[in-house]
């Protein structure tokens, strides 16, 4: 069985197996013709359970060093080891059965249903009838699907989405302690983007599976990534850190130039809506009588009410002036909620949505988007002014390091001078 870890906290559920451990050692292809190798000799552990993110410019080789992980680029020499066993060179196929992969517009099968893709490989492992069933029906509850909505539904039929959760469904279905993705997310919409990054972060706290996640886009891999390594040319290896370390502490140029700008802004990515308050708020369902809400925007101590739908996800901001003009109906009443934010969000994703409400509030849900609470402006900026100042006194206190080396190494020169 493959080892077991638990960086990012929480209780699996579902799913048995945890991640592997995955080595690289001296990892190498070239390919025929090329003066160069596109991957050079990359050495490389990644922990059972961790999230590390390859990022780098176009061409450094980062898909290509995904790839040979399941071979679906063979090496040209080195060794890959997955747990504690060398697949370097047993059957690629059944490899890749042990190691789920996501690819960038998700790769579904357009003449499969959904549930036909997700069972694909349980199917050829030789899984029974039954226990494949069941299978598919948990990974669509998994990713936040509705199995009796989606099951018999085919890829034209999905959203972008959808279709990239499907994606990753048919990537877990066989339970393997390894997923590989590259770029899974790169051809969907900024909206649909960050929620599908909310809902890996979210997958990753209960599943703990080893990932190894291409992206081009810093930023995102500030947001996912445990860890992150930041590749040169040929995967030459410049900086592997966590996101912390390598915002505050960049190993060179060229790791300074992924970070860019506003470092300390970007940090706003590494915190979570979980981590900040998160508060309660007056609602009422959408067919409760106007009655029962004029009353509970009177008893309360705010003078707005969120409208839940029969799910219990966010649907309408009401005022107590959209009562007067209501006219003994909600339809028309109150202002339609436009963006939520899951716990899983940074406090980027949340700051930005409270910026654009005219209120300064954002609705928080679950998984399938009901209802769990509010995060308002008072309290985004409130984090916002803590970590500005922990990066105040960080670079405080990396100065003052700096001036003790450098007394340290003139000091006996002076000592000598004086003698």
């Amino acid at each position: 069985m493959p080892e077991t870890s638990g960086t990012n906290g929480g209780k699996a559920a579902g799913p048995t197996a945890s991640g592997a451990r995955i080595q690289l050692e001296n990892l190498t292809k070239i390919y025929p013709g090329n003066p160069g190798p596109a991957v050079d000799n990359v050495n490389m552990e990644i922990k059972a359970g961790e999230l590390v993110i390859f990022v780098g410019p176009s061409g450094c080789g980062k898909s290509t060093t995904l790839k040979m992980i399941n071979r679906l680029i063979e090496p040209t020499s080195g060794r890959i080891r997955i747990g504690d066993e060398d697949v370097t060179d047993i059957d690629p196929v059944k490899l890749r059965r042990k190691v789920g992969y996501a690819i960038q517009q998700s790769g579904l099968f357009p003449h499969m249903t959904v549930a036909q893709n997700i069972a694909l490989v349980p199917k050829m492992t030789g899984w029974p009838k039954a226990k494949i069933n069941s299978r598919v029906e948990e990974m669509l509850d998994l990713v936040g699907l509705d199995p009796a909505e989606f099951h018999g539904r085919y890829p034209r039929q999905l959203s972008g989405g959808q279709q990239q959760r499907v994606g990753v469904a048919r990537a877990l279905a066989a339970d393997p302690p390894v997923l590989l993705m590259d770029e899974p997310f790169g051809a969907v919409d900024p909206i649909t983007r960050d929620h599908l990054q909310d809902e890996l972060i979210r997958l990753q706290h209960e599943l703990h599976k080893t990932i190894c996640f291409v992206t081009h886009d810093f930023d995102e891999a500030i947001k996912l990534g445990d860890r992150i390594a930041v590749l040169r040319e040929h995967s030459h290896i410049a900086q592997f850190d966590t996101p912390e370390a390598i915002l505050t502490n960049p190993a060179d140029d060229f790791v300074s130039g992924f970070v860019g700008a506003g470092a300390a802004l970007k940090r706003l990515n590494l915190t979570r809506v979980r981590d900040v308050g998160i508060v309660d708020f007056p609602t009422a369902g959408i067919d409760d009588s106007l009655e029962s809400i004029t009353e509970l925007l009177r008893s309360g101590s705010t003078n707005e009410v969120l409208l839940l739908d029969p799910n219990r996800r966010p649907y309408k901001w009401l005022r107590r002036g959209d009562l007067a003009r209501a006219k003994g109906t909600l339809a028309q009443a109150g202002t339609p909620v436009h963006d939520t934010v899951t716990r899983d969000a940074t406090l980027r994703d949340a700051l930005e949505a409270v910026l654009t409400d005219s209120a300064g509030r954002v609705a928080v849900t679950g998984r399938r988007g009901e209802y769990i609470g509010v995060v308002d402006m008072e309290t985004l900026m409130s984090n916002v002014h803590q970590l500005l100042e922990a990066d105040r006194l960080d670079a405080v206190e990396h100065r003052n390091q700096l001036d003790e080396r450098s007394t340290g190494r003139t000091q006996p020169a002076q000592e000598g001078l004086d003698a």
